[in-house]
């Protein structure tokens, strides 16, 4: 049965309809403790959805956005998901110890691959529970560039039955990112309880409104400010930047 969420949906009509679909990516190994203020900060002025920052980053995006609508998020098991569920319960809970309210965890993509499912469903379980016991969200990553679709299919599935609370397509780090035959692919086979996130390659006001009529409720970004400044300008033509 096709999700409700697959059908044709409103177009998005205010600044917050978009702007709380954004979760801003500071993820890139390279940034300095000032660029991660500094995407925080934008984040904050924009009122986004969420950062999604390195562990190791977890208290600076937690002190910049304290007071604010702007969730602090992070990853574990990331990029690969090749970690142990064990690793992957301590990552969640020292980041959400340290502030993070919304984990990205890569599934393990090697088991799912070797069709060890019910390993995959059981660390998913597990990870959904230690999220939820302490109020945050858990997203999967299923990197997609590595599964054929019956495993895309079997993955969206999983997660249904595991209640995490988005599956997302990718890390970023793999050869590609969403496209929009995935999106309506998992779309298609996941509950209506279970959000949507496209990541890597959504930079242009018009991918954002593609994606969100595929079925996304969330994306990744570090093109944030165009997005934003696109959309505001179509709003409201002649406005100043938001900034």
């Amino acid at each position: 049965m096709i999700s409700q969420a697959a059908l044709v949906r409103p177009p998005l009509a205010r600044y917050e309809d978009l702007a709380k679909m954004i979760d801003h990516s500071l993820v890139r190994p390279e940034l300095t403790d000032e660029e991660v203020r500094a995407g925080c900060e934008l984040a904050r002025g924009y009122d986004v959805a969420s950062v999604s920052v390195r562990p190791c980053d977890v208290e600076i995006a937690a002190r910049v956005l304290a007071n604010s609508s702007v969730k602090v998020g992070t990853v574990a098991g990331f990029p690969h998901g090749s970690n142990t569920t064990a690793v992957k319960l301590y990552e969640a809970r020292d980041a959400m110890r340290r502030g993070a309210r919304e984990i990205d965890m890569v599934l393990n993509i090697a088991k799912l691959r070797s069709r060890q499912f019910q390993y995959v469903e059981s660390e998913l379980l597990q990870m959904a529970e230690t999220c939820h016991k302490e109020g945050a969200l858990l997203k999967v990553i299923f990197e997609n560039a590595w599964l054929t679709d019956e495993l895309k299919i079997v993955a969206c599935r999983i997660c249904g039955r595991a209640g995490v609370d988005f599956a997302k397509t990718s890390s970023g780090f793999a050869p590609t990112g969403y496209t929009i035959e995935d999106l309506r692919l998992m779309r298609a086979h996941l509950p209506d309880s279970v959000g949507l996130k496209a990541s890597a390659g959504v930079r242009t006001l018009e991918k954002a409104k593609e994606v969100y009529q595929a079925g996304c409720t969330r994306f990744g970004a570090t093109a944030t400010a165009g997005i934003l400044e696109a959309w505001k300008a179509e709003l409201v033509p002649g406005a100043p930047p938001f900034l």
